[in-house]
């Protein structure tokens, strides 16, 4: 469940108290006796982050920050240790606790903080015997730290369990018309505006890829688009995200291999999740930009009338597609969605998606797999950004090489490239569908894990939500500067 975080300026001596300090020597400042102040540095020497101290009326945690010369490790070290203390508190069934950041600078509370929220998420909707965890309540004493910092905590958080609630879902519950619905009840909460194409308008909009995606499937597509349009925004021309939205993918008639290929492919949505859970914290935080976000929804089956390996498909922007392979779905509806995102004149669009597999195999599960057209400074700002927030973007080449490798002998491109850099050609046909400064962000690597890493927890992480939050909100700064 989520945590309420919240200021105080008043202990309550009864609940558990964390004290969170990265020098040792502040343990001279801590109430403690000798004793326990030696038991507590003995512990800390022994490489262990935590130290607990039990009395007859409290509950004492010291949680111990080690630091290094690298910002972002140490970003990352906190949050590390906020998880490592969630799961410690759960086990001894705490529902409250005041945190005293000993040393008052939030850049080693506030992703503390982050770290104990995320790793607090559980999804039980669909359990009979509901253990919920116990912590409720993250009360904060840290001058550092104002109450608008952590209200958007509060908000980025509640969005990232969205995201992995969205992703958790089965197919039986999330169709592409739920999911459009479950952006709608997003809109409605953030202040959104939202629209959602149903077949018949997406027929009318010549949406070929999507369509024939949907072919095989018994439920209708949805395009949904949310915007966020302030009248203090800082951009000319928005910003446009898109989301892959396949709520499941078998791999059509190009059928997946059925030994743990399939298992999970209801996460197969968690682009469209993760984008349409950041427009949700941009809209509740307020962030003065104009944002759109693009979210092409299906099921990818292999139904009586499914299209087939060898089809040609005339896509929204005119271009014909010939199919190899059905399971190269996503690239299919996102690039009708990137055709159309041009009659925003953008200033810039990230398309999120679990694509490839190949990315998956290029940098195993420790990060996001990233190619475009964007400018050096734009690129160079998201991959700051990913670091911050430990969402980390891996650049892979673009060379123009790689255009010969989509080229068709019966259409003007095909969707696949062959067995060789599958993430890449990928990115490449999605490329030929824009004409505007674009990045491809593709998360398959890290969208689902299989056993909890820390505050990222078992199956949907919920990961591009905060990346795409954080890379929004420089965005905005920087425009605002330049203004």
């Amino acid at each position: 469940m989520a945590i309420k975080i919240s200021r105080t300026s008043k202990i309550n001596e009864k609940q558990c108290i964390i004290y969170l300090l990265n020098s040792k020597k502040k343990l001279t400042e801590l109430p403690f006796s000798s004793a326990q102040k030696k038991f507590i540095t003995t512990t800390l020497q022994n490489d262990k982050p935590i130290a607990t101290l039990l009395t007859e009326t409290q509950h004492i945690e010291i949680a111990y920050l080690t630091t290094a010369d690298d910002e972002y490790k140490n970003l990352e070290k906190a949050r590390v240790l906020g998880s490592r203390l969630c799961n410690k508190l759960n086990k001894a069934k705490v529902e409250t606790v005041n945190l005293i950041n000993i040393e008052e600078d939030k850049k080693f509370s506030f992703p503390f903080i982050e770290g104990v929220a995320l790793t607090n998420y559980q999804f039980l909707k669909y359990k009979s015997d509901k253990k919920t965890n116990s912590l409720k309540q993250l009360k904060v004493d840290d001058n550092s730290i104002t109450s608008g910092n952590l209200t958007e905590l509060n908000n980025i958080v509640d969005s990232v369990y969205t995201a992995r609630d969205l992703v958790n879902e089965p197919l039986s519950f999330l169709t592409a018309v739920e999911l459009s619905n479950q952006f709608k009840i997003m809109a409605k909460k953030a202040g959104l505006k939202v629209e959602v194409f149903n077949k018949k308008k997406i027929e009318s909009l010549k949406m070929g890829g999507l369509l024939a995606v949907n072919r095989g499937s018994l439920t209708p597509p949805t395009f949904t688009i949310l915007e966020w349009k302030p009248k203090n925004k800082t951009n000319a021309q928005p910003i446009v995200l898109v989301g892959k939205g396949v709520v499941y993918d078998t791999g059509g008639l190009s059928l997946k291999p059925t030994a743990g290929s399939m298992d999970h492919m209801k996460c197969d949505m968690g682009g469209a999740a993760a984008v349409g859970a950041a427009m949700y914290a941009i809209a509740k935080n307020k962030l003065p930009i104009h944002v759109v976000a693009l979210l092409p929804a299906t099921d990818n089956r292999p139904g009586v009338d499914a299209y087939v390996p060898g089809d040609v498909i005339k896509m929204h922007s005119g271009t014909t597609v010939e199919v190899l392979n059905t399971d190269a779905e996503g690239r299919m509806i996102l690039a009708d969605a990137l055709s159309y995102a041009k009659k925003y004149k953008p200033m810039l669009v990230i398309d999120l998606a679990t694509l490839t597999g190949a990315a998956l195999r290029a940098i195993g599960q420790q990060g996001i797999i990233c190619m475009g057209t964007a400018d050096e400074p734009t690129k160079q700002l998201m991959k700051d950004c990913s670091f911050e927030v430990h969402e980390r973007l891996a650049e892979l080449p673009f060379w123009e090489d790689y255009d010969k490798m989509i080229e068709s002998e019966i259409a003007d491109i095909k969707n696949t490239g062959g067995k060789f850099a599958g993430a890449i050609t990928a990115g490449k046909f999605l490329a030929h569908f824009t004409d505007y400064s674009w990045m491809h962000f593709d998360i398959a690597p890290s969208a689902w894990y299989y056993a909890e890493q820390h505050y990222r927890t078992k199956n949907a992480t919920g990961i591009g939500v905060r990346l795409l939050y954080s890379i929004t909100k420089k965005l905005a700064t920087n425009a605002k500067k330049k203004n």
